[in-house]
């Protein structure tokens, strides 16, 4: 394959990538990883430092249209980056320490882990009415939306802040080691933990990676783990399809949101468990 080959190829994928990220809010990352790793064979420490670039896109290009539609919860984002961008430091230092295998193992089971959890709520019934959580109610982290496919303004009360703030500085551990945009533990925390919606959780998601990215992205460049050759096509690409699936978002039912993420972490996480298990 020609560089000009590899770069068009790389450019057209992350397009997907980017689509399908911002659709279930975990970054394009999620995709960007093992495609990288597994179809063009670049080292995983060079895909993770194309995959932060590729999340800080994704959150640019998603992020306005969410917070727009009022589908992102601000004060939520906000207060829950504390916890994620704490990780996202903690995580970054370190890369270099943990074995590539190890990686790909820890990748497999974060994601089996965030579907399993998903899946779970799937027939949990509509939003809370009410909330005794004092940290939500204080910060006043409750909100609302017009669901597009529903035809209908959803009000939603939120839970469980303190489990979903130490979930959120796994996420923010887990994005920086794995650069994965650390949407794969972003979602389910806030969908199952704090008990948003599962449209709110992938726009409140889509908002916060970007942020969460960000901190972890500079150590990476330093380390010289940021290939422009790889990272500007990604990067270019899913920033395209990030602005395109925030678009599609409001048009789909929150059912259809939860099945395709859960059904896009069984397939990563099946194929990262094998490459990092597997001799």
């Amino acid at each position: 394959m020609t560089p000009l080959d590899f770069v068009v190829s790389l450019a057209l994928v992350s397009v997907a990538a980017g689509v399908l990220g911002s659709l279930v809010g975990l970054g394009g990352g999620v995709v960007i990883v093992p495609v990288l790793t597994l179809l063009y064979h670049v080292d995983i420490r060079l895909a993770i430092g194309a995959s932060i670039v590729s999340v800080i896109a994704t959150s640019s290009g998603a992020a306005a249209a969410f917070v727009r539609e009022r589908m992102t919860n601000l004060r939520a984002g906000m207060f829950l980056e504390i916890g994620t961008t704490t990780g996202a430091v903690s995580g970054a230092s370190l890369t270099t320490l943990l074995p590539t295998r190890w990686l790909f193992a820890f990748f497999g089971f974060v994601l089996a882990f965030s579907s399993f959890a998903t899946f779970q709520r799937r027939k949990v019934a509509g939003p809370l009415a009410l909330s005794n959580d004092r940290m939500a109610n204080y910060f006043k982290l409750h909100g609302s939306y017009y669901d597009a496919a529903e035809e209908r303004e959803v009000a939603y009360k939120v839970v469980g802040t303190k489990p979903g703030l130490a979930l959120m500085y796994v996420a923010g551990l887990v994005s920086a080691l794995l650069g994965i945009g650390s949407g794969a533990l972003k979602v389910p925390a806030m969908d199952s933990a704090m008990h948003l919606p599962m449209k709110v959780s992938s726009a409140t998601s889509n908002f916060m990676i970007g942020v969460t990215a960000a901190a972890s992205a500079g150590v990476y460049f330093f380390r010289g783990q940021i290939d422009p050759i790889i990272a500007a096509p990604v990067a270019t690409g899913v920033l395209v399809g990030a602005t395109v699936g925030a678009r599609a978002l409001g048009r789909v039912t929150s059912k259809t949101v939860r099945i395709v993420f859960v059904a896009v972490l069984v397939a990563i996480s099946l194929e990262m468990l094998q490459k990092g298990l597997l001799p």
